[in-house]
């Protein structure tokens, strides 16, 4: 259950894109499950420590467009700046969102990967396939743009760490991203294939990486606020 709304919900942090407030500390001092608003916030994180120019980690919102735009024109005009034919590695988040007009609506994250080297998007959930349908709907709608031309891309499951809650899915989105990406950068690429990644999975996430997360997440933001 997330927390009740504060009228007073001021900003309290711009950081790159992403304009945090203060319902979201309170979120991350829960237990509560996460809005993607923190998820975009620890995306851009990710990213700026290390950018890679080949890989790209989308906001939850670009994200939850690309898979319920029914337009086909309109949807293209939205993935072309994204650059997805010259990507390697897309982390897309993954919500059971499907009302466009509801903001922040869903119960429900999981995470998209796309390795072109595969040439698959592997499905992460840590619920045992409860946001399947709605990955494969991303995959539907983003795979055409991927397309270099070789065989078409695949959808797969693939090994996921098991939340043992009601509200830390966003979390294990987050602590997956981290593992897919430092994997990817670390290599300089996808050359091992999908397994690589799992190892690290199975080894760095699972209950108690997440639970540690929450408050890292936490006290990062914090640290941000802080006068420089």
């Amino acid at each position: 259950m997330a927390p009740p709304k504060n009228k007073g919900d001021e900003k309290i942090l711009s950081y790159l894109d992403v304009v945090m407030r203060r319902s979201d500390l309170d979120i991350l001092r829960g237990p509560h499950y996460l809005n993607d608003r923190i998820i975009e916030f620890y995306f851009a994180h990710l990213a700026s420590l290390c950018p890679s120019p080949r890989a790209l980690l989308l906001p939850p919102s670009i994200s939850f467009w690309l898979a319920n735009c029914h337009d086909p024109q309109s949807l293209r005009e939205f993935a072309d700046p994204l650059r997805l034919p010259d990507r390697d590695l897309v982390l897309f988040p993954v919500n059971s969102n499907v009302d466009v007009t509801v903001a922040g609506g869903g119960s429900h994250w999981s995470l998209l990967v796309y390795c072109r080297e595969t040439g698959e998007f592997v499905h992460h959930d840590s619920c045992r396939g409860a946001n399947r349908c709605h990955g494969e709907r991303l995959f539907h709608a983003v795979s055409g743009f991927v397309d270099d031309g070789d065989e078409p891309p695949r959808f797969v499951e693939g090994f996921t760490p098991q939340q043992t809650n009601g509200y830390d899915c966003g979390l294990f989105v987050m602590a997956i991203a981290k593992v897919v990406y430092d994997w990817y950068v670390a290599r300089g690429g996808c050359a091992d294939g999908e397994d690589g990644w799992f190892a690290a999975l199975k080894e760095e996430v699972d209950a108690d990486a997440v639970d540690k997360l929450r408050d890292e997440v936490l006290r990062l933001i914090l640290s941000l606020m802080e006068p420089k």
